[in-house]
C-alpha cells in the first residue's frame, strides 16, 4: 500500500499564469447568504472583484454594496445596483448596444466587458436566488454569453436541469450532439473544493492508499434545529411530484460528492484527452420518509397552538423558534445565520438600538402566522413562516432517508469495478452538516470525519491519521473551506480564458475540474433515487438515463 503524500497545509489551487491583465468583474444575483459567501470568497482569495449586485431588499442590497463593492464611505456607481436580474439585463443589453454604436459607429458586434466607452460590464454572474428562480435566470443571460455560477441545485426538476444544459450547450445540426462550451459553468457543489475533500480524493484515487475501492459509506447530519429552520419552517420545506424533495435541496452535493469518488478520473484534464467516460452506477434505490415533522408527533400540552409564541407547551418544546432564534443566537449577540434570515435588517436593528429592541424586531417576525382555512395554499406556500409550529407546518420533505447506488465491473481498468455505496441523510443529529463515512478497498479502509482522515492498513495492521489543516477563521462557515475553493478556481478558470487566452473546455477540465454535463448527469441520479424512493423500486440506470433523454430532446424539438 502506498504510504499518504500530504499536500501542503493549504492545498492550494492552480492559479491563472500570469494576473498581467484586467482584473475580472462578478455580478452576484441574490444578496442572500449564498450570494455573501461566495462574494467574500472572490474578494478574500482571488483577484477577481465584485463589480455589481441584483437584489430586491433594499437592505440586503446596500449591505451588500457596502461589504463588497462601493464600501461603507461611497455609493454605487452606474451599473452596480440593481432591484433585480430583469432590470440587469434590460440595463446590459443597453449598454452593449450603446458600447457598440461609440466603438465602430454602426451598433453592430458584442463589445466585451472590457470596454471603456461608457459603463463597465462584468465577466461572470453568480447565480444565488431561490431554486426555482435558476432556470428562468440563466435561459435570460445566456444571450449574454457569459461565464456562470449557479448555486445548487441547478434546478428543480430534470427536465429543467437538461433545460440549462441544452440552453448553455445547444445540440448541432441532425447530430444532436451538444457543441462545445463558449464559456466557464460552476454549480454550487462546494463539497469538492474544501481542502479536507480534495486530500480524501487524492488518497483514494491518485495515491490508491487502500487499493481498490469496494464500498463507501457517507453520512450527511443535517442538525436536528437546523433541519426544523430550512426544511420545516424554511424555503425548502415542500417538494412536489418532480423530485425537488430534501436529497435534492439539502444532499445533491454529497450525492455529486459519491459520484466524485466513485466515477470520476483523477483528472478531468486527462481524461477528456483520452476519451475516459464516467462510470456510473448499474442501479438506484432509496428509502425515506417524513418521520418527526407532522401533525401526528405533536404534544399534546400544545393544544390547538399553531405558533411557538402562542403556544402553552413553548417552554417545554426543544423546536420553540424563541429558543432557536433568540435564546441560542440572538441573546448571545449572534445576528448572523440562522437569525438574519428570519429577520434580514436584524444586525442594524441590534446596533442601532440595542438588543432588547432587536428581541423585539425578532418576536414581531416570529408572531407571523397563517390561517389554514383562510389563506390561500399559494400564499402559505410563498413564503417561509419561522414561528411556524414544526407539528402544524406545511413542510412534506423527507427527515430521513438512504439512497444504495450498485456499479458493474467493467473491466480490470482502475476505477471501473463492481462497488456499492450507501448515503444516508438524517435530521435529529447533534452534529450540524459535520460529514462522516468509511471507504473500504483491497488494501485497507480509510475512515474520515470533517476534522480527520484515519486509514488502516491490512498488511501492517496500522493506523495512518492526518488531521486536515483546518480554514482560517474567516472561512469557519464556509463548508470546510469549499466556498472559497470553488470561488476560486471559477474565477481562476476565467482569468486563464480572459487574460491568457486559454480556450474554455480546457479552462473548465483544468481549473473547475467538473462539466456541466456532469453536474447534470449528478442531479439526475438524485432524481433517480427520489423516483426510485416514491415508486418503491430499483431504477436501471443506463435505461432509465436512455429514455429520461429521449423525452427531453423530442420536448426541446416540439
Amino acid at each position: 500500500m502506498k504510504e499518504p503524500q500530504l499536500p501542503p497545509p493549504d492545498i492550494p489551487s492552480e492559479s491563472a499564469n500570469g494576473q498581467t491583465g484586467r482584473p475580472t468583474r462578478f455580478l452576484v444575483i441574490g444578496a442572500g447568504s449564498r450570494g455573501n459567501a461566495y462574494a467574500g470568497a472572490v474578494t478574500k482569495a482571488t483577484p477577481g472583484t465584485i463589480h455589481a449586485v441584483a437584489e430586491p431588499h433594499p437592505f440586503k442590497r446596500r449591505e451588500f454594496g457596502r461589504n463588497y463593492i462601493w464600501g461603507t464611505q461611497g455609493s454605487s456607481s452606474e451599473g452596480q445596483e440593481f432591484a433585480d436580474w430583469r432590470e440587469w439585463v434590460k440595463w446590459e443589453i443597453s449598454r452593449r448596444e450603446q458600447a457598440s454604436k461609440s466603438s465602430n459607429g454602426n451598433g453592430h458586434g458584442a463589445p466585451t466587458a472590457s470596454g471603456t466607452t461608457g459603463p463597465l460590464g462584468v465577466d461572470g454572474v453568480f447565480i444565488c436566488t431561490l431554486d426555482e428562480t435558476h432556470v428562468e435566470i440563466v435561459q435570460a443571460i445566456a444571450p449574454l454569453n457569459l461565464h456562470i455560477l449557479c448555486e445548487k441545485p441547478l434546478a428543480l426538476s430534470l427536465q429543467d436541469c437538461l433545460t440549462v444544459y441544452r440552453t448553455l450547450q445547444p445540440p448541432e445540426g441532425e447530430t444532436q450532439k451538444p457543441r462545445s462550451p463558449s464559456t466557464i459553468f460552476s454549480i454550487g457543489h462546494v463539497l469538492r473544493y474544501s481542502p479536507h475533500n480534495t486530500l480524501l480524493r487524492k488518497l483514494l484515487l491518485t495515491d490508491q492508499v487502500i487499493g481498490d475501492i469496494v464500498s463507501l459509506e457517507h453520512c450527511e447530519p443535517v442538525g436536528w434545529w437546523h433541519f426544523s429552520h430550512s426544511y420545516v419552517r424554511g424555503n425548502w420545506r415542500r417538494a412536489t411530484a418532480l423530485g425537488d424533495g430534501s436529497l435534492l435541496t439539502k444532499s445533491c452535493h454529497d450525492i455529486d460528492f459519491i459520484l466524485w469518488l466513485l466515477c470520476s478520473p483523477p483528472s478531468l484534464e486527462t481524461a477528456h484527452a483520452s476519451g475516459y467516460e464516467p462510470h456510473f452506477p448499474r442501479s438506484i434505490s432509496s428509502f425515506g420518509s417524513l418521520t418527526q415533522f407532522r401533525k401526528a408527533r405533536k404534544p399534546a400540552a400544545a393544544k390547538d397552538a399553531t405558533n411557538c409564541l402562542s403556544c402553552p407547551a413553548e417552554p417545554d418544546c426543544k423546536y420553540s423558534a424563541r429558543k432557536i432564534y433568540n435564546d441560542r443566537h440572538l441573546a448571545k449577540g449572534h445576528t448572523a445565520w440562522p437569525v438574519d434570515i428570519v429577520s434580514p435588517d436584524i444586525e442594524d436593528v441590534f446596533k442601532e438600538n440595542g438588543p432588547k429592541a432587536a428581541e423585539v424586531h425578532l418576536l414581531s417576525r416570529l408572531e407571523e402566522n397563517y390561517d389554514v382555512a383562510a389563506d390561500a395554499d399559494s400564499t402559505i406556500a410563498a413564503r417561509p413562516w419561522y414561528g411556524r409550529c414544526v407539528y402544524e407546518a406545511d413542510n412534506n420533505v423527507c427527515d430521513d432517508q438512504v439512497v444504495t447506488l450498485a456499479w458493474d465491473d467493467e473491466g480490470k481498468a482502475p476505477g471501473r469495478l463492481a462497488k456499492t455505496a450507501t448515503f444516508h441523510m438524517i435530521a435529529p443529529t447533534e452534529q450540524q452538516c459535520q460529514r462522516r463515512g468509511r471507504v473500504y478497498g483491497t488494501s485497507g479502509e480509510i475512515e474520515y470525519d470533517s476534522n480527520k482522515i484515519s486509514i488502516y492498513d491490512f498488511a501492517t495492521a496500522k493506523t495512518t491519521t492526518i488531521d486536515v489543516p483546518k480554514p482560517p477563521p474567516d472561512q469557519k462557515e464556509s463548508h470546510g473551506g469549499g466556498d472559497y475553493g470553488l470561488a476560486r478556481q471559477f474565477v481562476n478558470a476565467i482569468e486563464a480564458v480572459v487574460n491568457d487566452g486559454l480556450d474554455v473546455e480546457t479552462a473548465q477540465a483544468r481549473f473547475v475540474g467538473c462539466t456541466l454535463e456532469e453536474a447534470v448527469m449528478s442531479h439526475a441520479v438524485v432524481f433517480a433515487a427520489e423516483e426510485a424512493r416514491r415508486e418503491e423500486t430499483v431504477v436501471k440506470w443506463k435505461d432509465w438515463w436512455r429514455m429520461k433523454l429521449a423525452a427531453s430532446a423530442k420536448a426541446w424539438t416540439a
